[in-house]
């Protein structure tokens, strides 16, 4: 078992079929994995890599990034993917904690990567740099392998990718999927969704993020479908695209659906759109509903965690019920517990727990975490809901301090760790306020040091070159002292009782 055998499968199948189709470039199935096969010889026979090292994506959304990810895979190699919108500090720990061989990157991407990583042998560029010691991503992929040797066979608890994700403390944990976990959550896609070779999917949603690399890419390969791959959403771009194109499946965060619906007159660019899928923050019963009334479709949802590779719960095969996030996807089970993890009855709230294939084998090199978490094979998600009589769950709640912005967790801690760093402040606090587009937007309540100046730009702007722009503060506001109790900790739920009393006012 190896996620790579779906695509040996669906090149033997359909090899000159398109697998991707990305700008003006077309790449059928007997190409992808001739490139791959080339690619991972290249991989073996340059760098000496082994069944188990770590490989490291820097990539966003292009050709190459699939290259690169099955060429790994075929080797019985990591793949370990890094967000694009990371900065210096945040991909040099990430590098060091997985301990990556090798970096596989954009040359823009490179000053972004420290160059005294003592497990880092080798760069890999797709493009030119001035870097000394790279090696062109091109030539490797274009080396003629001895043989076109099969994939290592590997078993279903082997490790086949790390993505990485924020903990509660706000320090970045690196999610360790299995084969297995990969291989039973895109049969279990394929499944739900009803995914044919016919499919042509839009995949603007980033392959570094779960949702589209496990959900979107690799059920694309098992079901042999053409990915319409694009490196962001753009508007008017995509819906050309699913024009052009004759898409049939869209997949988007609940911001995306947000943003069409302010469009006019795309209803024919949509016309061959057969499947709208949603999932990575809670979709309103509103946008639900705006969609259906005006384009007369439903657009199904799902719910998961990185940690869930992703897919957990789909809404759904035969009763889509509003509101929900479904039933339990194939093979997977879900119960409602209380603190001490006793089962509670339907209706009653409680922390959503998950088993089954799709579990991770745990986070990368954090026992003690792993302890917390996973217990007797229950993964406990953090996450708030319910289920009715018939098992359908319906969301709460997240983690108590989690951001989602757009999909991606911001953990406040990380954003004060930055501000604590400013040296006109002198304390923060950091919550999350509703956002009418992302769905949750990053605040900071700052207080300055006396006889400072600052701006809300000038706060946001020094943070945007520290951390990602997705988890840099929206909002910054100037306060003199923040609430604490009598032993100091800070009263968050009195800084969000301030910002609900405001909405009410407004």
């Amino acid at each position: 078992m190896n996620i790579f055998d779906s695509l040996e499968r669906a090149q033997i199948r359909f090899p000159d079929k398109d697998a991707v189709i990305f700008k003006e470039q077309r790449t059928t199935y007997g190409e992808l994995y001739e490139q791959t096969c080339r690619l991972s010889a290249a991989l073996s026979k340059r760098f000496g890599l082994l069944r188990g090292d770590r490989v490291a994506i820097f990539l966003p959304n292009i050709p190459a990034f699939i290259v690169s990810y099955y060429a790994i895979e075929k080797l019985g190699a990591v793949a370990v993917s890094l967000n694009v919108m990371l900065k210096r500090n945040e991909v040099e720990f990430i590098l060091r904690d997985c301990g990556a061989r090798v970096l596989i990157a954009m040359p823009q991407f490179l000053e972004e990567v420290p160059e005294n990583i003592s497990s880092l042998e080798a760069i890999v560029t797709v493009g030119a740099t001035d870097r000394p010691g790279c090696w062109q991503f091109s030539e490797l992929a274009s080396e003629r392998p001895a043989s076109a040797a099969p994939g290592v066979r590997v078993e279903s608890e082997d490790s086949a990718a790390i993505l990485y994700t924020s903990g509660t403390t706000g320090q970045a944990k690196g999610v360790l999927l299995t084969h297995g976990n990969l291989v039973s959550n895109s049969q279990a896609t394929h499944h739900h969704t009803r995914m044919t070779p016919d499919d042509r999917l839009l995949c603007f949603l980033p392959l570094f993020h779960c949702f589209g690399q496990n959900f979107i890419m690799n059920t694309s390969v098992q079901a042999g479908a053409t990915l319409l791959l694009h490196e962001r959403f753009v508007p008017d771009e995509i819906l050309k695209s699913a024009m052009d194109n004759k898409a049939t499946m869209f997949f988007g965060v609940p911001a995306v659906y947000i943003r069409l619906l302010a469009q006019p007159d795309i209803e024919k660019n949509l016309d061959s759109i057969r499947y709208y899928f949603s999932a990575a923050a809670p979709i309103t019963v509103k946008i639900v509903r705006s969609w259906q009334e005006r384009f007369g479709q439903i657009i199904y949802e799902g719910y998961g965690l990185t940690e869930t590779s992703p897919f957990a719960t789909y809404n759904h095969d035969s009763e889509y019920r509003e509101g929900s996030v479904g039933t339990a996807i194939q093979y997977v089970v879900l119960k409602i517990i209380n603190e001490r993890g006793a089962r509670l009855p339907p209706g009653e709230l409680g922390e959503i727990a998950i088993k089954g294939p799709n579990v991770m084998k745990g986070y990368f090199k954090r026992p003690e975490e792993n302890a917390r978490v996973i217990h007797d094979g229950w993964f406990l998600s953090g996450d708030i809901g319910r289920m009715d009589d018939d098992g359908h769950l319906y969301l709460v709640d997240r983690a108590k301090d989690m951001i989602n912005v757009s999909g991606f967790k911001v953990w406040p801690r990380e954003v004060e760790e930055v501000l604590s760093q400013h040296p006109d402040l002198t304390e923060s606090a950091v919550i999350g306020v509703p956002h009418p587009v992302s769905g949750e937007a990053v605040k900071a309540f700052v207080v300055l040091k006396k006889g400072a100046q600052l701006t809300e730009k000038d706060v946001i702007d020094f943070c945007r070159d520290r951390i990602a722009v997705y988890k840099a503060p929206r909002y910054v506001e100037f306060i003199d002292a923040l609430p604490r109790n009598p032993a100091g900790k800070v009263l968050k739920r009195e800084l969000r009782l301030r910002e609900l009393e405001r909405k009410k006012v407004a």
